[in-house]
């Protein structure tokens, strides 16, 4: 884990953009396409912790992005090339563009500042969706990634993020997947090696120090 002050220098509120991966009512609530994921990421504390995270993100004047994946109701435009896609398809509960499946979960909370990005295709927030200029066009330099699911969407966020230069820091108990111990696997032995991991207090921390400083008088 890096030192407060490591981890403070990384999240300067004017250079850092908290991401949200698929925090949708139709994955992590509680009438979800993947039940077994959802129970994990409450189970867990994951979604109460990135609640927490937008929270003093919202508090602090750090940007937040929600990326949101969702699918017409035709199908146009949405990616089959993978088991993962033709499953979903089959699934009781569908992310229709424009119903509550695809909109942000509780007890997560949107300000008006917020940016909401949706994709219709592939496994990553980042390629191929806009974020990236969005990202350039806001000044980030630091990508703090959460939500889920770890299997799939976050290391893809992670490696797309570095891959474009941009630092990232991992909250590890602000993601989640399935089964519960993959998690805490793929944090040590993949996440871990591209980007920063933290704890939700410690990014929390850093946030409020942030907010405090610039609300003290001089």
């Amino acid at each position: 884990m890096p030192s407060y002050e490591q981890l403070s220098e990384l999240l300067d509120p004017a250079t850092t953009v908290l991401l949200t991966v698929e925090c949708q009512q139709g994955v992590v609530g509680t009438d979800s396409a993947l039940p077994e994921l959802a129970r994990e990421a409450r189970k867990s504390g994951a979604l109460a912790n990135v609640a927490r995270l937008v929270s003093a993100a919202h508090a602090s004047g750090v940007q937040v992005l929600h990326a949101i994946a969702e699918r017409r109701p035709d199908g146009r435009g949405s990616s089959r090339n993978a088991r993962l896609f033709r499953a979903a398809e089959r699934l009781p509960v569908q992310q229709l563009a424009g119903t509550s499946a695809v909109c942000v979960a509780a007890p997560i909370e949107v300000a008006d500042e917020d940016l909401v990005v949706r994709r219709l295709h592939g496994l990553s927030p980042i390629q191929g969706t806009g974020v990236d200029a969005l990202l350039r066009n806001l000044g980030c330099r630091t990508l703090v990634v959460t939500g889920v699911s770890a299997n799939v969407a976050i290391p893809n966020a992670v490696f797309d993020a570095v891959n474009r230069g941009y630092g990232v820091v991992v909250p590890s108990d602000a993601i989640a997947g399935v089964p519960s111990d993959y998690t805490p696997a793929m944090v040590r032995h993949t996440l871990a090696l591209v980007a920063t991991v933290a704890t939700t207090d410690a990014v929390v921390s850093c946030f409020e120090r942030s907010r405090r400083a610039r609300v003290s008088p001089a």
